[in-house]
């Protein structure tokens, strides 16, 4: 089996490798289109911000990203196009999870576009999360509650998953597992073969291990 990384010029590549070397499975960092199509499943990382992300599948800067959202312009790029069109399971991590929905209101401060466009897989708009009293970021361990989606095959209801995020996408009818930090969330979301999650199983120990290895079984 060959698994690829998708390189969004935005994440922390290596402590999802390292994870995946635990599991004796060798993953390869790509954004090139020869070496993703090879791929039979895809991961999909991001940290730092939708726009960065979005930069970084586009191949612009963040704030060419900002400048064709301001302009109303649609995301147009081969490597977002391989993606919209892959039909293996793809497992998005953190902003690669929220990244799979229509739009994010995280944009820099001095944006005059009110969202960013992101590839639009999944239904639903990421948006500052509802802490209340709590502080943001959302950042340390957490419960989550599944479906018995296969990604969590194994995996206790309530299981601690380590989270550092201050957006959020709400649950909804692609939720296949939710959190409440403040307001309930969408902690894992999936549609077809596109699968994602707002926790960092890299860094969530045996249980977020077992996750991986459940997506590397499907």
């Amino acid at each position: 089996m060959q698994l690829c990384i998708v390189d969004t010029k935005s994440a922390n590549f290596n402590s999802v490798v390292q994870a995946l070397k635990r599991l004796d499975i060798e993953a390869t960092i790509s954004a090139d289109l020869e070496v993703l199509k090879k791929a039979d499943k895809l991961i999909m990382p991001g940290v730092g911000s939708a726009s960065a992300v979005m930069a970084g599948l586009l191949g612009i800067s963040t704030s060419e990203v900002v400048a064709h959202n301001e302009q109303g312009l649609a995301n147009e790029g081969a490597l977002i196009d391989f993606i919209l069109g892959y039909n293996k399971p793809l497992l998005g991590i953190c902003l690669g999870m929220q990244v799979l929905a229509t739009t994010s209101t995280e944009v820099p401060l001095e944006a005059k576009c009110e969202k960013i466009k992101t590839l639009g897989i999944v239904p639903g708009e990421v948006h500052l999360l509802q802490a209340g009293n709590n502080p943001l970021p959302h950042m340390g361990w957490n419960t989550v509650h599944h479906n018995d989606h296969p990604l969590f095959k194994g995996i206790p209801q309530d299981s601690y998953f380590y989270f550092v995020h201050s957006f959020a996408l709400d649950a909804g009818a692609n939720t296949i597992a939710s959190c409440t930090y403040g307001q309930d969330f969408s902690a894992a979301i999936a549609k077809d073969n596109f699968m994602g999650v707002q926790f960092h199983p890299e860094k969530s120990g045996a249980i977020g291990a077992q996750l991986l290895a459940n997506f590397v079984a499907l």
